[in-house]
């Protein structure tokens, strides 16, 4: 009997050792995404107006309640949020041209901020004469906190910064379908751009 058992054991044992165990790899989150619609920001008082996704909710920009233009485009559900902020430099002591390059420095110099943690940072000239705007974006690539940023000018009476922000730890890794999804929005929003 008890070599009848020991024979079993060890039967048992060969069979459970026959098929290799493989550890399952890490992964992410699957993330959903919603359906691209889009509409107009269909905000009479503003200087400004664009084309936002339907899934998107406009926001005051709380921190600047003093800024009756600067607006927050978030999407919760997946933690992305667009800052616009929008300075008139038509109005003030300050001529045109000085307040213009001052803002387009300070814009230039809020991107290139990230470059401690970026791999890359590249600039694209944007232009629609048809709208009479015109701008730059910088796609800030890498661990950065703000994976895209821009702005939008006339250059005579409006500015307009915007900078796209996830509210997650930035790690690329997993980071990148999240940014891959809210690129072509944001590049919507600075296409349709016009003034008021």
């Amino acid at each position: 009997m008890r070599q009848i058992f020991i024979l079993l054991v060890f039967i048992i044992f060969i069979i459970g050792c026959k098929e290799k165990y493989t550890p399952k790899p890490r992964a992410f989150f699957r993330i959903e995404f919603p359906e691209k619609k889009y509409h107009a920001l269909n905000e009479n008082n503003f200087p400004y107006n664009f084309d936002i996704p339907n899934y998107s909710k406009i926001s005051a920009d709380k921190h600047n309640s003093d800024q009756p233009f600067w607006i927050n485009i978030s999407v919760p559900k997946n933690s992305a949020e667009i800052h616009i902020s929008y300075f008139n430099i038509k109005n003030g002591d300050t001529p045109k041209l000085v307040l213009l390059a001052k803002l387009m420095e300070e814009t230039r110099r809020l991107a290139y901020k990230h470059s401690i943690k970026a791999d890359a940072i590249q600039e694209q000239v944007f232009i629609n004469l048809a709208e009479n705007v015109f701008g730059t974006i910088y796609r800030i690539e890498g661990n950065a906190a703000s994976p895209l940023q821009f702005f939008l000018t006339d250059s005579t009476n409006h500015f307009l910064r915007g900078a796209f922000y996830i509210r997650e730890v930035p790690k690329i890794d997993s980071l990148q379908p999240v940014i891959d999804f809210f690129e072509p929005d944001i590049i919507r929003l600075i296409e349709t751009t016009t003034w008021n």
